[in-house]
């Protein structure tokens, strides 16, 4: 999730506190201001529809689109509805041809949040909470959250009359694209954790996380946890001693460990010690350009060599630009330093960033990578064909 989330949070924490206890015509405040908050923040900068070349529709159509990354969960909408703000729910899914995107949740960010340096003394998701009338048992635990977001997520799924799957096994995942060859109507996720503290201090957490449907996960968001430093916390370490027996845990379970946030130290420690493919789910290369966050190109390729993935970010900050060629470019200066097979999508739709479209928007992508010059093949692995190898890979059976 981009550093903005925070401020939007600040804007309309009072209000979305208060407005756990008001109803207004049948309609929650926090709704209201969730939706106002989303309009300001998860922005796009062309509204649809969208108008991509007859040639980019039909090697559209024959793509199985993943995204890696979005935290539309967080904000409260039903995803089976039609929204004229945020970026991500089941129609705009549906209509961009994406077939599996990774949920986040985001159980603590920091007051201020930056890129730069915070702490975990402070926290903008308790007002979420509230607002949005989360069970009590949120208020005060990050893992209560995560398990409150995964089962909003199923309720979902049972509500949407097969439109929307949820994928924990490979069993799913074979079943599902199944069912997607005769069916492009239909689509699907998978839920990710942002950040250790999910775990709420107790490594034997992660079966309940595990049993609640997480199938990746980052030890560290915007701060420093117990497991590990973040790119934007204080000290910046590697993984800790019990960083290191998450990262055994995870990989027996067939969770992804999921690098995005991490400090560079830490990204090198799990390099040196992961037996299983290692995702950068939403990030950006600093071959095509600077930031924090981007990965340097010795990580870029050493993540490679794990056999996983370094999934490539929609806003400006992760690929340089504000417009679908720029994303096109830092997808090509990532294959060109990592494989064909080795990069992915990583949207971070409804992250509180700005991006050229929303999900409707992914045909606009693969025209881009056609401008590009990559082959049908190479844009069929990178839009997700690769992401699918590692799911069918890490899954549990």
């Amino acid at each position: 999730m981009a550093r903005r989330l925070t401020r939007a949070t600040s804007i309309a924490a009072g209000a979305l506190a208060a407005s756990a206890a008001f109803v207004v015509g049948g309609i929650a405040l926090s709704g209201v201001a969730s939706g106002i908050i989303e309009r300001r923040w998860n922005r796009v900068h062309s509204k649809g529809p969208y108008r991509a070349s007859s040639r980019a529709v039909e090697l559209h159509r024959s793509l199985t689109v993943v995204d890696l990354h979005a935290d539309s969960l967080l904000w409260g909408r039903d995803l089976l509805k039609r929204w004229s703000h945020g970026h991500v729910d089941v129609p705009r899914l549906v209509e961009g041809g994406v077939a599996l995107v990774a949920l986040a949740a985001s159980t603590q960010v920091p007051r201020g949040a930056n890129l730069e340096r915070n702490d975990d003394r402070t926290d903008h998701v308790t007002a979420l909470a509230l607002g949005q009338r989360w069970p009590r048992a949120t208020w005060g635990s990050r893992l209560a959250r995560a398990l409150h977001l995964a089962l909003r997520l199923r309720e979902m799924a049972a509500d949407s009359g097969g439109r929307l799957t949820v994928i924990e096994s490979r069993g799913d995942l074979e079943g599902y694209l199944a069912r997607r060859a005769v069916d492009r109507g239909i689509t699907a996720a998978f839920l990710a954790i942002e950040g250790a503290q999910a775990l709420d201090g107790d490594l034997d957490n992660l079966d309940i996380l595990v049993g609640a449907g997480y199938r990746m996960l980052s030890p560290a968001h915007f701060f420093d946890t117990a497991y590990s430093g973040s790119a934007h916390g204080v000290g910046k370490g590697g993984l800790t001693d019990a960083g290191r027996e998450l990262l055994s845990r995870m990989e027996s379970a067939g969770v992804l460990m999921d690098v995005s946030h991490a400090s560079s130290a830490t990204i090198d420690d799990v390099l040196s010690l992961a037996v299983r493919p290692v995702v950068a789910s939403h990030t950006g290369v600093r071959a095509a350009t600077s930031g924090v966050r981007n990965l340097p190109d010795d990580q870029v390729r050493a993540i490679a060599a794990t056999g996983g993935l370094v999934g490539i970010g929609f806003w400006p900050v992760a690929c340089g630009g504000d417009d679908v060629d720029a994303i096109a470019r830092s997808i090509v200066t990532a294959v060109e330093l990592a494989g064909v097979d080795h990069v992915g999508l990583g949207s971070d739709f409804d992250g509180a960033v700005s991006t050229p479209f929303d999900a409707s928007g992914m045909p606009l992508l693969t025209e881009a990578l056609i401008a590009e010059g990559l082959s049908d093949q190479e844009i069929a692995a990178v839009m997700g064909g690769n992401a699918l190898r590692i799911l069918g890979a890490s899954l549990p059976a």
